[in-house]
């Protein structure tokens, strides 16, 4: 079965020419929803290849601004080379396979709008539509690997018990202890959760097998490398919820998010 690492090889050896990334710049920006006491900081590298867009959320310093200089009009063959940043590596792959079948265009994509409105209003229909993707969660666990409030409450709401983990939040909003080791969640849980940020940081093929061997659901959540998560369903992703650049968070006005379901699988709405 496929995995990150067989993508990573399947676009190097493509008989053909790979195209330029016609820039590549990043964005960096704080956000504290209204209620909350979590500013949530994002460093996201971007990579364009025409009219698509690949991004991947990085971590303080694992990136310089001059990749952005460096980078920017250069085959991607050369931004997908494994001496490159994982990061930047994962923008690159998912701004190829964006450009191959935009998500707008994929017959297999749910497309849902997301409400004008203030941050708040934006991230709650959002949470809810990620929630919308697990199988019936009343009754089960549900491993939530990188951890944003509104989407505990919305597995809450329909019924799940969440297992929230995530590299630097400690606490939820409602002072629930949040895990800093996943794999406690991957034994224990009945579902799993994951942010799209886990491939950018070299986890997600851990919890991609060990929801194959456990034989649970694994839903993501993806900005950071949407197309690439797609590119899994069935291989392990049994759902998706894609959201290209621009992101929902820089916008106040109607924006679309892309849900995927792999065959076989239920969701409600």
């Amino acid at each position: 079965m496929k995995g990150l690492n067989a993508l990573f090889e399947a676009a190097q050896a493509s008989p053909t020419p790979l195209p330029v990334a016609t820039s590549v710049f990043w964005a960096h920006h704080g956000t504290r929803l209204a209620g909350g006491d979590v500013t949530y900081l994002n460093r996201y590298v971007l990579v364009r290849v025409g009219p698509a867009f690949g991004a991947c959320a990085f971590e303080e310093g694992e990136l310089d601004p001059s990749v952005c200089a460096e980078a920017s009009g250069l085959p991607l063959g050369e931004l997908l080379a494994e001496d490159r940043p994982l990061p930047l590596r994962l923008a690159a792959l998912d701004a190829l396979l964006a450009a191959e079948l935009p998500h707008h265009r994929d017959p297999r994509a749910e497309a849902v709008s997301l409400p004008e409105g203030t941050p708040e209003r934006r991230a709650v229909a959002r949470d809810a539509a990620i929630a919308g993707l697990l199988p019936d969660p009343r009754g089960r666990r549900v491993g939530l690997i990188g951890v944003v409030n509104p989407l505990v409450a919305a597995i809450r709401e329909r019924g799940g018990e969440c297992l929230p983990c995530d590299l630097n939040l400690r606490r939820t909003q409602w002072g629930d202890e949040v895990g800093s080791s996943m794999e406690e969640v991957l034994d224990e849980a009945d579902a799993i959760v994951a942010t799209g940020m886990t491939l950018g940081n070299g986890t997600f093929d851990t919890i991609l097998e060990r929801c194959r061997e456990r034989d649970i659901p694994l839903v993501v959540y993806a900005q950071s490398g949407a197309a690439v998560a797609r590119a899994l369903l069935g291989e392990g992703v049994t759902a998706l919820s894609a959201e290209p650049f621009p992101f929902s968070q820089f916008s106040a006005v109607p924006t679309a998010l892309y849900r995927y379901r792999s065959d076989g699988v239920g969701a409600g709405s």
